[in-house]
């Protein structure tokens, strides 16, 4: 099902072509406009007339969320304050936060990005969609909302908490799709359990659009297994626009870029050098059609890489992989690389054990010290200490075998660890010396 089939299955060609022209027009305009450009670009000796073909925009430089910060409230919008429909920041609770501003075209582009995906999840105008991202600063809540109201939706507005009533609602009002995080949907779902539903039977959800947090493969197939749905992975993030920016569609191998919008290249992280189709690396993302905050090659330390190939849907979008990690959270655990994803892949391979999990990361002398809590599954037998014993061992050895990292495994009953109603927070570091 395609929203905007005109523009979804456009030919590369001509889908080019229409980039180029709007990345000429972008980089002209946001060297006239916004200051921080004028001055790198000079400083670069570059202008639009740099800009022959898409393969140019390597040569300008990198935006970070540094940049965006320094320019902190509004120095980087490039329309005046009078044509600002509305603001979104982040929470800046460890620094300056970044804003992004946004005109209504720039917010019915963004509604048009998310009904695109809404409709890939099967979700048009007879559909009824729970919104249950947090609403506020944070953008995954309205960005859902609106995206749902331009696909004709009837949307559901129930931003996060009050799980028990999120769960009478999808019931009672017969929802077909629930927009959160890959971590309140598996609280959802376990709640309905725990309330005596059986999701798979008693609802007609039939999609969850996920977003703003990595979502293992073990954790999706849970999810889908617990409510009975088809999981799909949703990428944005606020410095772009907002939830919307990819998405997977029915096939469920990729998620399909707007391209019309938005320009995604791959990049070394050490070299920032673009790098080859299939190839891993940082993400890195230009704004072809923001009037108010445009950006041009801004850093996300998101790792993904880009799935060659054409989609079977139809969907002419080239695809990004699922988020593996982020080049800033990962860890260096006594001189070793890890990934919070690597970690979870790990845990989520026992049955026994349930996707939700905390790394407290401390230091013991001169040594880091990782204790990894991690619950079991509601029937396992926790007064059967053997066994609990094992299964302790067994993880451990696992973890050490695969990521080479001495982890203290602690396994704590179910309900035990504090369940999230948007991002979860997996990682407590303590460590010495780091902050």
């Amino acid at each position: 099902m395609l929203y905007q089939p005109e523009i979804e299955t456009m030919s590369r060609e001509d889908l080019e072509a229409l980039q180029l022209k709007r990345l000429k027009d972008l980089v002209k305009r946001v060297s006239e406009s916004i200051p921080f450009y004028k001055e790198s670009f000079a400083k670069a000796g570059l202008s639009a007339d740099d800009i022959t073909c898409l393969e140019d925009l390597a040569k300008f430089p990198f935006t970070t969320k540094q940049d965006m910060r320094n320019a902190y409230p509004f120095e980087m919008f490039a329309v005046p304050k009078s044509e600002v429909a509305r603001i979104h920041c982040s929470s800046g609770t460890t620094g300056t936060a970044t804003v992004v501003g946004y005109t209504q075209a720039d917010l019915d582009r963004w509604g048009d990005c998310f009904a695109r995906f809404l409709y890939a999840a099967n979700c048009g105008k007879e559909a009824t969609i729970q919104v249950a991202y947090g609403y506020g600063l944070f953008t995954g809540g309205l960005g859902a909302h609106y995206g749902g109201e331009r696909a004709g939706c009837t949307v559901l507005p129930m931003s996060t908490g009050n799980t028990k009533r999120q769960v009478r609602l999808m019931h009672d009002f017969e929802v077909d799709a629930l927009c959160c995080t890959p971590s309140y949907a598996l609280n959802i779902a376990d709640v309905a359990i725990e309330e005596g539903f059986d999701p798979t039977k008693d609802f007609k959800i039939h999609a969850a659009v996920l977003g703003a947090e990595p979502c293992s493969e073990a954790m999706r197939s849970e999810i889908q297994e617990k409510l009975g749905v088809q999981v799909f992975d949703i990428y944005g993030l606020s410095e772009i626009m907002g939830p919307g920016v990819a998405c997977e569609c029915e096939m469920q191998h990729g998620l399909h870029v707007c391209e019309d919008q938005f320009i995604i290249e791959i990049v070394d992280p050490e070299t920032l050098q673009p790098v080859p189709d299939g190839q891993w690396g940082e993400v890195v993302f230009t704004t072809l059609c923001k009037d108010c905050s445009p950006l041009i090659r801004y850093r996300t330390r998101d790792i993904s890489r880009i799935i060659p190939g054409e989609c079977s849907c139809g969907r002419t979008f080239r695809r990004m992989d699922r988020i593996t990690g982020r080049t800033d959270d990962m860890m260096i655990l006594r001189g070793v690389n890890v990934f919070p994803s690597q970690i979870e892949e790990e845990i989520v391979s026992f049955p026994e054990i349930t996707a939700q999990y905390q790394l407290i990361l401390t230091t013991k002398g001169t040594l880091d010290h990782v204790e990894l809590l991690v619950e079991t599954v509601p029937d396992f037998p926790f007064d059967e200490v053997r066994r609990l014993e094992k299964l302790k061992r067994d993880l451990e050895k696992a973890l050490k075998d695969n990521l080479q990292i001495a982890v203290d495994v602690k396994i704590v009953e179910p309900k035990t660890l504090e369940r999230s109603e948007g991002k979860a927070k997996r990682i407590v570091d303590l460590r010495e010396g780091l902050h």
